[in-house]
């Protein structure tokens, strides 16, 4: 079954940490993703840019409308994602506590829905 970690945490207080700090953090993710990959578990893995940098598209009645930054007032921003696979929500969470992410905010753990019919 596969999942989705998407990682949160405030955008505000990360630029505050050491760049040796955020270096361990990454690097730390980084291990993760190899021990995942090694039990099979590893499917994609990225940290994503900050909130501000993130287009909205929505269409309604046909017309797109596209707004530069982020839509809600939060106090978390999404920060990256681990895309994996196990055998249930339980392994799944389990693997969120890995994420180092966890410690400085908030790993959302979702289960995917599998559609057939997609490229590969």
């Amino acid at each position: 079954m596969k999942f989705i970690l998407l990682v949160h945490h405030d955008e505000s207080a990360f630029e505050q940490m050491s760049e040796e700090t955020k270096r361990g953090l990454l690097a730390e993710s980084i291990r993760l993703c190899h021990q995942l990959d090694a039990k099979g578990e590893y499917l994609h893995a990225s940290p994503v840019h900050p909130a501000a940098t993130a287009t909205l598209v929505r269409v309604r009645e046909d017309k797109a409308f596209v707004t530069d930054g982020p839509f809600i007032e939060t106090r978390e921003q999404m920060a990256g994602y681990f895309l994996i696979e196990a055998k249930d929500l339980e392994e799944a969470t389990a693997i969120a506590t890995r994420v180092p992410g966890a410690r400085i905010g908030t790993v959302e753990v979702r289960p995917l829905i599998e559609v057939t019919g997609l490229p590969e």
